[in-house]
């Protein structure tokens, strides 16, 4: 399996995502930046998925993952795999879940409904990721655990994968690099996202290394719990475009040993 592997989670540069030749264009640019990978999310809905899957073969480019609803995983799961199978894609994720699953029973319900769609996913090489925000580190009543350890420590790792937000952690106010560490062995993904503070006390999003989370620490952790693709991602660009943002990420961490 492929290790340290960039990626532009495509989130991104969402607004570059709703047609054909946005797509290809954007595929095109983060190509040049030196990508070999990308997450596709926040595209088109409405765009046919084989023509996406010619764009992507043309690109040369990887779809590392990709973020659907839950709904469509547990409505529509075989054009959830025929997708997946169509972009060449092993590791299907969701980018979080609807409130009505943020309890200590949410979490056992969703432990419940995940179990037959990831044998599902698993009959077809696939696997499931759940992608992280700040919410997630909510403690639950009558439990003590946050909600994200519950999943993690009630759920075994071959029916769930963790997609850890780095951004989103240190938002929710956990250590990146534990929960990195805590996932080790189960964690094909990762989203790289830095936060800076401005003299306001604005917590913003920023370009990897522009921040102040500690790169050297989730890196390290990262590597030793064998995550395969490092996706960056950033949700507000602010005065930079998309793809400017994404080009600063990438070559810092170039710098720190991946590609």
């Amino acid at each position: 399996m492929p290790e340290g592997v960039l990626g532009a989670q495509l989130y991104t540069c969402r607004q570059s995502m709703q047609s054909l030749d946005e797509m290809a264009e954007t595929f095109r640019k983060v190509s040049a930046i030196g990508y070999t990978a990308v997450q596709m999310s926040g595209y088109g809905r409405d765009l046919d998925t084989r023509e996406i899957a010619r764009l992507i073969q043309d690109s040369g480019l990887t779809v590392a993952a990709t973020h659907m609803s839950w709904e469509s995983f547990r409505n529509d799961l075989e054009t959830v795999i025929e997708t997946h199978t169509l972009w060449g894609c092993a590791h299907p994720a969701i980018g979080g879940l609807p409130d009505e699953y943020r309890t200590a029973d949410g979490a056992r319900r969703f432990a419940d409904e995940l179990a037959p769609i990831a044998e599902a996913l698993a009959a077809e090489g696939m696997d499931f990721s759940y992608h992280n925000h700040n919410q997630e580190l909510q403690r639950m009543a009558g439990d003590g655990r946050t909600w994200l350890a519950m999943v993690y420590e009630d759920i075994p790792g071959d029916v769930l994968k963790a997609e850890i937000d780095t951004y989103w952690i240190q938002a929710g106010g956990g250590d990146p690099a534990w929960w990195v560490r805590t996932c080790a062995g189960r964690e094909p993904l990762i989203h790289l996202k830095d936060m800076c503070i401005t003299a306001e006390r604005e917590q913003r999003f920023a370009e990897i290394g522009q921040g102040n989370l500690n790169w050297e620490a989730i890196l390290e952790a990262a590597r030793a719990g064998g995550v395969q693709y490092y996706l960056i991602e950033q949700d507000n660009c602010y005065d930079k475009s998309p793809f400017e943002s994404l080009e600063i990420s990438y070559r810092y961490l170039v710098e720190m040993g991946l590609s």
